[in-house]
């Protein structure tokens, strides 16, 4: 039997294990010790409570808590390296419009610059909607891309407080907040990497706020946050936030059409709600199209679709099924496109049943947590919560939409945040509402699953873990130190990067900015005799080197063409 016990403790992961202990630990002590359980946390909830009601501060402060707590742990969680091709396309969308433009012109030696996620025709961008590169572009004028990203988070935690508190009364609201700064605040991708996730959370949060607010007051000011929210959805996020905005869209109309308890008489409602969120949704697409237009020449080409069209054999729905190979200009797109994309996902049900269980484990670590489980007893209650149809019915929609993509991260479904914290925030209402023989069990198991969180976040800052998708924010320095190298060195320098045929595609090097014949320090992809030499008399005020990351990747030397011309 002790064998058998010991064997079982080893396949449970210590993480669920240290969440059933300490299970069991609050489940004794609210058995055993009612009455001084219901006092200290009678203690500590009135006067957090009485805090919540002054509910301008309380966003106010939260903003600077996330900002001074993601501050006083740089020493263990430093300020991030990129390492995803995405992140390095978003961080050229930034340095972009920190120079003041929507686009830069086509370079005439583009091919050997040519990167992933990157359009070259008929401008040089990113393909990505703006709404990030802006917070990546706040971040670099006020002297790094990650200030921006440190705001982005700290703006979207007080969001979530702002929508909560509309939902919910005032110390719940601040409950929820506090969870969402634990979750994403320190220890996530979303605040240790350039990928994204805190604009379009932000944007949600916004939408699902300002609707219950515009019913019962009917105010200008929450038409136009309604509008700036489907604005940020829209040049962040567009497909998942328009899944969101559809309900909320529904609802509005059932509202200004009279058919929900409004005070509001018809004229105010158009006046003071429909006319200026309409100006602000008019303005919104009026960008848009104009954004498109600079980028791919044609307002309703979004230049996403250019470059999926441009580079992509594969669909983006599961039911998509792949075109036929194309020729590319470089081995590592080919093996990107024509290898990996295709082998990863081949449209058969086992592939749908793997990027399923795929997304779901990402998202579960991204969004909740194993403490979450002690809150289950909670759920079920919160499902069938009258005031809450609406919110889970919008979960739903979203959540299928998440899941009908064949390539999806966690933040791609940012916009649903808000509404997985109210969720999660009326299961705790629920939760602490069971009590056993006069026992505050569900209490106790509550305040179990809020300190394991804390925890948890705790020990990841403690062994420097900055996500527990290990991969997500863990970018490789060495790049960075080279190039830091070479800034500091006088003249003008070109790196040619040199892979090996066994490279890992997902460790790419070849990213500029936004500028690249007036940078210091350019990286270009070394291809076929020809072009690199067509790439030396453009440049020839430039001082060349050679990397090769597969063999020493801290190693930079004076460039010397290969004994064999590396392939076209």
């Amino acid at each position: 039997m002790g064998a058998f016990i010991d064997i079982l403790l080893m396949r449970v992961p210590p993480v669920l294990g240290a969440t059933l202990g300490m299970a069991f630990f609050s489940s004794l002590l609210a058995i055993y010790l009612p009455g001084f359980i219901s006092r200290i946390f009678h203690a500590v909830e009135s006067r957090l409570s009485r805090l919540a009601e002054r509910t301008t501060l309380v966003m106010v402060a939260v903003f600077f808590i996330v900002l001074g707590v993601r501050i006083a742990v740089l020493p263990r969680l430093h300020v991030p390296v990129p390492g995803i091709h995405d992140e390095y396309s978003y961080l050229l969308l930034g340095d972009t419009l920190a120079r003041g433009r929507l686009a830069n012109p086509p370079h005439p030696m583009w091919i050997s610059f040519e990167s992933f996620h990157v359009n070259w025709f008929p401008a040089y961008a990113s393909k990505y909607p703006p709404g990030q590169g802006a917070v990546l572009a706040l971040g670099q004028l006020l002297g790094h891309p990650w200030i921006g990203v440190l705001l982005s988070v700290a703006v979207m935690c007080a969001a979530i407080l702002w929508m909560l508190q509309a939902w919910l009364p005032a110390r719940w609201a601040l409950l929820g907040a506090a969870l969402a700064a634990l979750k994403f605040g320190i220890a996530s991708y979303w605040m240790n990497s350039y990928w994204g996730g805190a604009v379009a959370a932000t944007g949600g949060a916004l939408v699902l706020g300002a609707m219950p607010c515009i019913i019962r007051r009917a105010r200008t000011r929450d038409a136009l946050l309604l509008g700036l929210g489907i604005a940020i959805l829209a040049n962040s996020r567009p497909y998942e936030g328009l899944l969101l905005s559809i309900p909320v869209a529904g609802w509005f109309l059932w509202w200004l059409v009279g058919k929900t308890k409004s005070a509001a008489p018809p004229r105010v409602r158009v006046v003071r709600v429909f006319a200026p969120l309409a100006i602000v949704l008019l303005l919104t697409a009026g960008f848009i199209g104009y954004y498109n237009w600079r980028l791919t020449g044609n307002a309703l080409l979004f230049p996403y679709a250019l470059n999926s069209r441009t580079y992509r054999t594969t669909g983006l729905f599961l039911w998509n099924h792949p075109k036929e190979p194309i020729q590319y200009n470089n081995e590592q797109f080919e093996d990107f496109y024509n290898g990996w994309e295709r082998e990863d996902y081949r449209n058969t049900w086992p592939d749908v049943w793997k990027v399923t269980v795929e997304k779901l484990t990402r998202s579960g670590s991204t969004y909740f947590w194993w403490g979450a489980l002690l809150l289950l007893p909670g759920l079920p209650f919160a499902f069938f919560d009258r005031k809450m149809r609406f919110p889970l019915l919008m979960f739903l929609l979203g959540t299928s939409g998440f899941l009908l993509l064949i390539w999806s991260m966690p933040h791609y479904a940012a916009p649903l945040t808000s509404l997985i914290f109210l969720l999660l925030v009326q299961a705790i209402r629920h939760l602490r509402t069971i009590r056993p023989g006069g026992r505050p069990l569900g209490h106790a198991l509550s305040w179990a699953a809020i300190l394991l969180l804390a925890t948890n976040v705790g020990f990841s800052v403690q062994q420097h873990v900055c996500d527990h998708l290990d991969w997500a924010c863990k970018g490789d320095p060495s790049r960075a130190v080279i190039a830091k190298k070479l800034a500091g060195t006088p003249g003008k320098h070109l790196i040619m990067v040199r892979y090996e045929e066994d490279h890992n595609l997902h460790d790419e090097w070849v990213y500029n900015g936004a500028e690249i014949d007036t940078a210091k320090v350019l990286w270009a992809r070394e291809l076929a005799a020809e072009q690199n030499a067509r790439l030396f008399a453009y440049f020839r005020d430039r001082q060349i080197w050679l990397v090769e990351p597969d063999r020493d990747n801290t190693e930079l030397v004076p460039y010397q063409a290969p004994r064999t011309s590396p392939p076209k």
